[in-house]
């Protein structure tokens, strides 16, 4: 199951790094989009934080219940 949190963190910041090109690419195009685009990029750093952040206690409590 951890593994499975460890990629879903990453899919977080792949949809990051696609919304953050697309900023980039319609900035001066088409503004309400690029309001859209901005928001899933802030939503998926932080879900990417929170997963980790999450995961990682999840595998601590697992290995101090191991000791």
């Amino acid at each position: 199951m951890i593994k499975i949190l460890r990629y879903t963190e990453y899919l977080y910041l792949a949809v990051a790094v696609i919304s953050i090109y697309k900023i980039g690419e319609l900035w001066n195009v088409d503004r309400e989009r690029t309001y859209i685009f901005i928001f899933f990029a802030v939503i998926s750093i932080g879900m990417f934080v929170f997963r980790r952040r999450y995961r990682k206690r999840f595998e601590k409590r697992k290995r101090d219940n191991r000791s």
